[in-house]
């Protein structure tokens, strides 16, 4: 019988974490994708039958955005728990509260049962979802790579980066299905309900190789030093790392405004705009989903071979230069013009978001490092993430349906992420086990850890 090594165990650890993550970031972009679609179509009509269709539907999006509104608060204060008690036991908190509540909405009575209840219950569990999505993002990214190899740390990176565009194909054609199988009335009734209360399943596998998985190795060699005892980690970031934190945020606005704009206008623009059939465009979009899986696997592998900063840069170019591109050729209307357009379009923007990750990771130390992170990457869904296919809409309007003041936009957007890379430093195999700053714009926090430690 063969024993097994420090780093076979280590490995295979690393390998229990990596599965955590990914399960827990498949579970918040399932939830995104299915809550999306049934709030537009179903929601209006079950929560809100009181109102006009125009309101009701107004009133059941306002709950979709009554989530991502509540990721912040999540994202501050699960970043700051997460920095004094530990990944793994907020990660255990995060992923049941993700689980019960999508189980709960699946449960829950209509307005015809239980009258206004209903649509308040409704938005009491979309805050508790998004506060603990909030945290759930950067926290299982960081448990992962916190146990990583440090040869292997882009790759576990690509991994987590694929599981949006990966949920939102099965959360489709689990819809899909139901619709296709069932009749309108059954669906209505209790076919929508299905893919919420079957995410049990993803959750209790969630906590079972969570429970399996230990606290990560940079966060047990923080705790042995007097900064984890003295530090004050939302304080201590704000403090001393907010000239990063902002580079960071600046850095994946791009991709994220991108990342929705192809997800959420691109349909409607396609619909609405050019007139193709919404099946053709639901394919086209599928398409694009499978091309990002491979961009940000790619991305992830890539970015371990030449460095964080090298394949970003890359990255982000070819994306720029894609958008130029991209509605003209959406516009000619040739299926395979738009899937190659749509393709590379998400392939790129998805190389970024799969190395996104691994660059968060390693530029903050273990002290601040899941305080830092949430803060940057929530800031950027807030600010260029959520508002983006609202703006692409009223820049289209405002165009008279000349989409270029949206490619000026979204261009300005590429350039400033480029610009936030370009002036960061290489990160690729650096300590995780660190309590300073990789950048010596930061550098106040060697005086932190000294001052800590004397």
């Amino acid at each position: 019988m063969q024993t097994a090594t420090p780093e076979r165990s280590s490995l295979a650890m690393a390998n229990r974490a990596v599965s955590a993550a990914t399960l827990g970031t498949a579970l918040e972009w399932f939830d995104f994708t299915l809550y999306g679609a049934v709030a537009a179509t179903i929601l209006p009509k079950l929560f809100f039958p009181a109102l006009d269709p125009t309101s009701a539907i107004l009133a059941s999006l306002a709950t979709f955005s009554v989530g991502l509104a509540a990721r912040p608060l999540g994202a501050i204060i699960c970043g700051h728990l997460g920095d004094k008690v530990g990944r793994r036991n907020l990660m255990l908190g995060t992923v049941s509260v993700m689980g019960i509540t999508s189980v709960l909405m699946g449960l829950l009575p209509t307005y015809a049962q239980i009258g206004v209840f209903a649509p308040l219950l409704l938005v009491i569990l979309r805050i508790v979802q998004g506060f603990a999505l909030g945290g759930e993002s950067t926290g299982g990214q960081l448990m992962a790579l916190e146990h990583a190899p440090a040869d292997r740390r882009g790759k576990y990176s690509g991994l987590i980066g694929m599981c949006a565009p990966l949920s939102q194909i099965v959360a489709n054609a689990v819809l899909l299905t139901l619709s296709a199988t069932m009749s309108a009335q059954a669906f209505l009734s209790y076919g929508w309900r299905i893919p919420f209360v079957a995410s049990v399943v993803l959750v209790l596998v969630g906590i079972y190789i969570r429970v399996r998985v230990s606290e990560t190795p940079a966060f047990v060699e923080m705790k042995r030093s007097a900064i984890a005892q003295k530090g004050r980690p939302l304080h201590d970031a704000f403090r001393l790392h907010y000239k990063t934190i902002l580079r960071m945020m600046l850095f994946f606005c791009g991709p994220t405004a991108l990342f929705y704009l192809a997800v959420v206008f691109t349909l409607s623009y396609l619909t609405n705009t050019l007139g193709v059939p919404k099946q053709t465009s639901f394919i086209l979009l599928m398409i694009a989903n499978a091309c990002a899986i491979v961009g940000s696997i790619v991305g992830g592998l890539v970015s371990d071979r030449v460095g964080r900063k090298r394949a970003l840069l890359f990255a982000s170019a070819a994306t720029f230069v894609i958008m130029l591109c991209y509605f003209p050729m959406l516009g000619t209307k040739s299926f395979a013009v738009m899937a190659l357009a749509m393709g590379l379009f998400m392939g790129f923007t998805q190389v970024q978001t799969g190395i996104q990750p691994v660059a968060f990771a390693e530029v903050f130390p273990t002290n601040v490092r899941y305080s830092a992170s949430a803060l940057a990457f929530t800031g950027a869904s807030l600010f260029a993430g959520g508002p983006i296919p609202v703006v692409a809409t009223w820049l289209i309007k405002l165009g008279n349906g000349s989409p270029w003041g949206l490619v000026a936009l979204c261009g300005a957007l590429n350039l400033l992420s480029f610009a936030m890379i370009a002036i960061g430093p290489e990160t690729a195999g650096i300590d995780m086990n660190r309590l300073d700053s990789v950048e010596d714009v930061t550098g106040q926090s060697d005086a932190l850890a000294r001052g800590a430690s004397a």
